[in-house]
C-alpha cells in the first residue's frame, strides 16, 4: 500500500523530511478496524511529532492522526462497526498513523462519518472536536457555573481546536463566547463560527476583556502560545474560575492563581488511548455526537482548504503551513 513516512526527524524544508514509500497492508487483531483512507487532515501534533520524534533505528514512521475512511475489515473483537460503514475519528499516538491507503484504529477511538459531509470535510474534525470536547465538558465541566462568571474566552479561535471550541460553547452552553484573532479574515472566522466577541490577542487581553463590560470570564481555554497570554489571563480570570491549556509551554507558573483559587485543567485527547483507560469508548462516544450535530446543522465542519491527494510532497505543503502559525481552519488531503 501506499504510505508517506519519515526516517529521521528534519526541517520541513529538507528534501527527505517526508517520503513516499510502499508498505504491507496490515492485519486488524482484537477489536481494531481496518480503514480504507479516503481523506486526512493535518495537525500541529503532526509537524511535532516530525520534527522533533526520532523512529526505531531503520525503522520508518507513518504519520497522520484525523481521518475519514471506509471499514474494511474488522478483528475478531469487534462490536460497533461493519465492513462498509463509513467512519471519522482522530487515532492514537502510539500506533502507525493514517497517511496511508490502509490504516489500523481501535474502534472504542471511531466515530460514525456524518452523511452530510463528504470524506475530506468530515476527516477536518475528529481530533480537533475530541481536544475541545474533552476539554470544555470533561476537564473544564463548563456547564457547572462558576459563581458571578458567564462567559468563556477562547484564546486562539481561528486555530483547528478554537474553530470547533466556538461551536461547541455557543451550541451547547450558555455561556458568552468570547475568541481572540488578530486579522481581519480570521476574526471574521470567528463571528462566522458563532463568537459572540472577537478581540485581538496582540493586544493587553485583560483590558479588551474589561472594555466589554461583561465581567471577568469564569473559564479560559488557551489554544496557543499560552506562554505570551499567562499573565493576562491571570489577570482576568475570575476567581474560582478554570483555566485549560492544550500547548506546550516550556514553563507554566501557576502560583499566581492561587490568589483566584483558580483550577487548572491539561487536553491532551491522545491520554484514554496511551493509557488504555477504562473510558477509551467516551471517544466513540463523543464522536458520534459531533457527526450528530453536524448532520442536524447544529456545527459545521472546520475544513478551510484542500491540498490534493495524500503524497509527501502535497503533505510537505501542509506541514511547512501549519509550522507557519497563519493557518485558519484545517487542510485537508485526499486520494491517492
Amino acid at each position: 500500500m501506499r504510505a508517506v513516512a519519515y526516517k529521521i526527524p528534519q526541517a520541513i524544508s529538507a528534501e527527505t523530511s517526508l517520503i513516499d514509500v510502499d508498505l504491507p497492508v496490515p492485519t486488524p487483531e482484537g477489536r481494531d478496524l481496518l480503514v480504507e483512507i479516503k481523506a486526512v487532515s493535518v495537525n500541529p501534533v503532526d509537524t511535532k511529532v516530525r520534527a522533533g520524534s526520532k523512529p526505531e533505528p531503520d525503522q520508518l514512521r507513518v504519520l497522520g492522526f484525523d481521518a475519514a475512511g471506509i471499514v474494511k475489515a474488522v478483528g475478531p473483537g469487534v462490536k460497533l462497526f461493519q465492513p462498509g460503514d463509513a467512519v471519522f475519528y482522530a487515532g492514537a499516538i502510539n500506533r502507525p498513523g493514517s497517511n496511508a491507503e490502509f490504516h489500523l484504529v481501535d474502534e472504542r477511538l471511531v466515530g460514525k462519518k456524518p452523511e452530510t459531509l463528504d470524506f475530506p470535510a468530515a476527516a477536518a474534525l475528529p481530533l480537533t472536536a475530541i481536544t475541545a470536547w474533552e476539554m470544555l465538558f470533561h476537564r473544564l465541566k463548563v456547564n457547572d457555573p462558576v459563581p458571578g462568571a458567564n462567559a468563556i474566552l477562547i484564546v486562539g479561535g481561528a486555530g483547528g481546536v478554537g474553530s470547533i471550541a466556538i461551536q461547541l460553547a455557543r451550541t451547547l452552553t450558555n455561556l458568552t463566547v468570547i475568541a481572540t484573532a488578530s486579522r481581519p479574515e480570521t476574526q471574521k472566522w470567528a463571528y462566522d463560527l458563532g463568537a459572540h466577541h472577537v478581540i485581538d490577542h496582540f493586544k493587553p487581553i485583560a483590558r479588551e476583556i474589561e472594555q466589554l463590560a461583561l465581567g471577568a470570564p469564569g473559564f479560559v481555554f488557551s489554544t496557543t502560545n499560552t506562554k505570551d497570554h499567562i499573565g493576562e489571563i491571570i489577570n482576568l480570570i475570575a476567581p474560582q474560575g478554570r483555566f485549560g491549556l492544550i500547548d506546550d509551554p516550556e514553563a507554566l507558573d501557576v502560583v499566581p492563581f492561587k490568589r483566584k483559587s483558580v483550577s487548572v485543567h491539561w487536553e491532551l485527547m491522545f491520554t484514554r488511548s496511551l493509557f488504555k483507560t477504562k473510558d477509551m469508548e467516551e471517544q466513540h462516544n463523543l464522536l458520534n455526537e459531533v457527526s450528530r450535530l453536524v448532520d442536524t446543522g447544529k456545527i459545521r465542519s472546520t475544513v478551510t482548504e484542500s491540498l490534493g491527494t495524500i503524497n509527501a510532497a502535497s503533505l510537505k505543503t501542509a506541514h511547512a503551513l501549519i509550522e507557519s502559525g497563519r493557518t485558519k481552519g484545517k487542510l485537508v488531503l485526499a486520494g491517492f
